[in-house]
């Protein structure tokens, strides 16, 4: 007669494959700083709201939200005519170019020039690589999604493209957020460092504002993009802090990528 196996150890034979391949994720986990968990914990978050908003727009049940935002952001008997002052259309005009592609461009550039000129060549690439896959998830996401633009009122700027998710909330985003990250890194003082940080966040948000308060993107667009744009940056910032770990990029404490530390050396024998 064969013995019978307890229900315990059923349970223990079916459980220890899985436990074999989880195993290695927590004792990883285990080892990670707080922020970092904090870190993975947001990209799990922001993950999940983007195919939330991706779901409901896709369904639809989205639109009257969508709507009623868009219209409340006119004048009720001249839809043409924006809430606010008479210089408020203007001066969202002027927000929205904040995110625009010449802006987002001079400011990568910029910072990857002084990055070169300060021989920190790997920062730059890290830098670079960050957002230009960035702006090419941007394009392959509007591609998948094909959402027209919004047409419950008239537009008070010019526009080319389908609109979820919103370009200018998901580039101001990787860009600005990117940007942030690697110039605090440079810093040691933390109140320089929040304060950083604090003013990319703010660009992302108004950027993304102006486009709803312009009537070219739908509120979901702009929040679709904004949890895109941030799954991304911090994604970067992940890889960026397992490198300056390892020493290949320069971190606000003043550690130093081996090709400089190597130039230095041999300077000093000279």
């Amino acid at each position: 007669m064969q013995e019978k196996i307890p229900k315990h150890e059923k349970l223990k034979e079916s459980v220890h494959p899985l436990w074999k391949r989880v195993k290695p994720w927590a004792e990883w986990l285990g080892g990670q700083e707080p922020i970092v968990l904090l870190a993975i914990l947001l990209v799990v978050a922001c993950a999940w709201g983007f195919i939330e908003l991706a779901d409901d727009v896709s369904d639809g049940e989205s639109h009257a939200f969508d709507m009623m935002v868009l219209r409340a952001m006119r004048q009720p008997d001249d839809p043409l005519k924006p809430i606010g002052p008479e210089w408020a259309g203007e001066f969202g005009r002027d927000i929205t170019a904040l995110g625009g592609y010449p802006v987002l461009i001079f400011a990568t550039f910029s910072v990857a020039g002084f990055l070169w000129l300060d021989a920190k060549k790997r920062t730059m690439g890290v830098l670079l690589i960050a957002i230009t896959t960035g702006f090419l998830l941007s394009l392959g996401l509007k591609w998948i999604f094909q959402r027209p633009r919004p047409d419950v009122v008239p537009h008070l700027a010019i526009v080319d493209s389908t609109s979820f998710p919103s370009g200018h909330s998901m580039m101001s985003a990787v860009v600005f957020l990117t940007l942030g990250t690697l110039l605090a890194a440079a810093l040691t003082r933390r109140r320089l460092r929040i304060f950083i940080l604090a003013n990319a966040l703010f660009l992302t948000l108004v950027i993304g504002m102006s486009r709803v308060y312009l009537g070219v993107h739908y509120p979901t667009d702009v929040l679709a993009g904004w949890t895109a744009g941030l799954v991304w940056a911090i994604f970067c910032w992940l890889i960026a802090r397992a490198l300056q770990r390892k020493g290949r990029i320069v971190g606000h404490e003043g550690d130093e990528i081996p090709e400089v530390h190597e130039q230095q050396e041999k300077a000093k024998k000279a």
